[in-house]
């Protein structure tokens, strides 16, 4: 007989962001701390309730929004996450690639959650009204080689 292999804190994770929808929104509070903080480049917050209304609006505002998991590194308690964010907006489908960096507390809940992703490249340029400014902000600053 084969003992069932124990998923980790942060595979169970994972496996909440890879099939997260509007119900299950709510089951956060299986994977944060209380107090855990949250920092991406729209928000900063703290609190897993505060957590769980950044991803509510994320459902209100995006259509068929999707976390694709990539590649994982756990060291200790601390782990860092590539992933592809997909979601539609106003019927047109949008990519986001970004990383996570999530620390964990004793009992594998998690603490704190940075997600570093460009802003500017991955979201802003791709709009429609403001993408044209920033494409030509970007190309001011980019190192000519030849």
């Amino acid at each position: 007989m084969t003992t069932p292999i124990q998923q980790s804190p942060l595979d169970q994770l994972l496996a909440w962001y890879s099939s997260l929808t509007p119900d299950s929104v709510k089951l956060a509070v299986d994977f944060y701390q209380s107090d855990a903080r949250f920092k991406d480049p729209f928000n900063e917050v703290q609190g897993v309730e505060a957590i769980i209304k950044i991803f509510d609006h994320m459902f209100v505002t995006t259509e068929s929004p999707r976390f694709i998991i990539h590649e994982r590194v756990m060291q200790g308690r601390q782990a860092f996450v590539t992933w592809t964010f997909e979601f539609g907006l106003k019927g047109k489908h949008y990519t986001v690639l970004g990383a996570s960096h999530l620390k964990f507390d004793a009992e594998g809940l998690v603490i704190e959650h940075r997600d570093y992703w460009d802003a500017a490249e991955e979201l802003f340029q791709k709009l429609p009204i403001i993408g044209a400014p920033v494409r030509w902000l970007r190309r001011q600053f980019e190192v000519k080689l030849s």
